[in-house]
């Protein structure tokens, strides 16, 4: 099996019994969409951290997001392409699903833009903090559109993190607040991206019975994750024809390319592609909450990198976060908890 074929292929085999002292394949598909989720939020919270850098080189959030939605697409289609199972997924792919995921692309525009508009002009780790009122969002959404969380455990969790989050929103000093049209900016960012999380899940198969990996006929997230992104980089590099916006090589300065290339690659390609592929195991809610180790990331590496810091009380909010993460990861006493059992899907077999 090659690298493409796990990223997007849920589960291929039939429940069976187990030996004792290994891995079982239900817990095996919950582990692979866990790491898959976490590296996703991790490369998700390093597109600031790339963007600073092209900023200051002289371009702007809508040439970078124009560049990055390119060159994610590219990778993404060069995943397809090298891969036996995508590329009949993408033949056998009904029209609406292509729509759909053409839809999603166009729509993915509302929640980058605001979100790399917010961060030319608010801090990074202040910018992190404030997009984790998505996952309470996501949860609200996922009672009526997707598959909720389950237990007191769960939702106990979720309310850790929550609680984190208006902790470290709430130990900004006043004489430090950022320009109010950056924060408005990156406060609506979450709330776009909450409706996405949740039409990308229903998109994969999600229901309020099950995730994605367990709807029959699930759409492939290689095929569906290349096709998003080529929409939005369309409807950026649209954008920017129109308008004679400065997006050719030539215009930009030779100091914007790392920046450019990191937001594309790590932030664009890898972020996307990975969450959508973790969503399909462990459902949209769960995916969200688990994303919640974004912000902790965001904010060590801008402190590192950025000389940013956090007050003390701010910090006690990114301890809460992290334990509600760990916390939505355990079982209750009865045991672990476990995700309803993966099947094949038509179109990956």
């Amino acid at each position: 099996m090659t690298a493409p074929d796990w990223l997007a292929r849920p589960a291929t085999r039939p429940a069976r019994r187990v030996a004792p002292g290994t891995l079982g394949s239900v817990n095996r598909a919950r582990f692979v969409g866990v790491a898959l989720v976490v590296v996703s939020a991790i490369s998700f919270g390093s597109g600031g951290l790339f963007a600073r850098p092209a900023y200051a080189a002289g371009i702007d959030w809508l040439t970078l997001m124009a560049w990055r939605f390119l060159l994610a697409g590219a990778l993404a289609w060069f995943v397809v392409l090298a891969n036996p199972t995508a590329r009949r997924a993408l033949a056998t792919m009904p029209r609406r699903s292509l729509l759909t995921a053409v839809g999603l692309g166009i729509y993915y525009v509302s929640n980058t833009a605001t979100y790399f508009a917010g961060i030319a002009t608010t801090p990074l780790s202040l910018s992190a903090l404030i997009v984790y009122i998505y996952p309470p969002v996501v949860a609200v959404l996922a009672l009526r559109f997707g598959r909720p969380l389950e237990g007191r455990r769960a939702w106990t969790a979720l309310g850790i993190a929550v609680a984190g989050v208006v902790l470290a929103v709430g130990g900004i000093s006043a004489s430090e607040m950022p320009p109010i049209g950056g924060l408005l900016l990156v406060i609506s960012a979450p709330l776009f991206y909450s409706v996405w999380i949740i039409m990308a899940a229903r998109h994969s198969g999600e229901t309020s019975e099950g995730v994605g990996s367990d709807a029959a006929g699930a759409t492939n997230a290689s095929v569906v994750g290349a096709v998003m992104l080529s929409s939005t980089a369309a409807v950026y590099w649209l954008m920017c024809l129109v308008t004679a916006h400065p997006v050719f090589p030539a215009d930009i300065p030779s100091g914007a390319w790392p920046g450019i290339l990191g937001v594309g690659v790590v932030a664009g390609f890898i972020a996307v592609q990975c969450f959508y592929a973790g969503a399909q195991r462990v459902g949209a809610a769960q995916a969200s909450l688990l994303s919640t180790v974004e912000p902790l990331w965001t904010i060590v590496a801008a402190g590192i990198l950025l000389g940013e810091r956090l007050e003390p009380i701010q910090l006690l909010g990114g301890a809460l976060i992290l334990a509600g993460v760990v916390l939505s990861q355990t079982g209750s006493r009865g045991g672990p908890a476990e995700l309803p059992q993966p099947v094949v899907h038509l179109g990956e077999e």
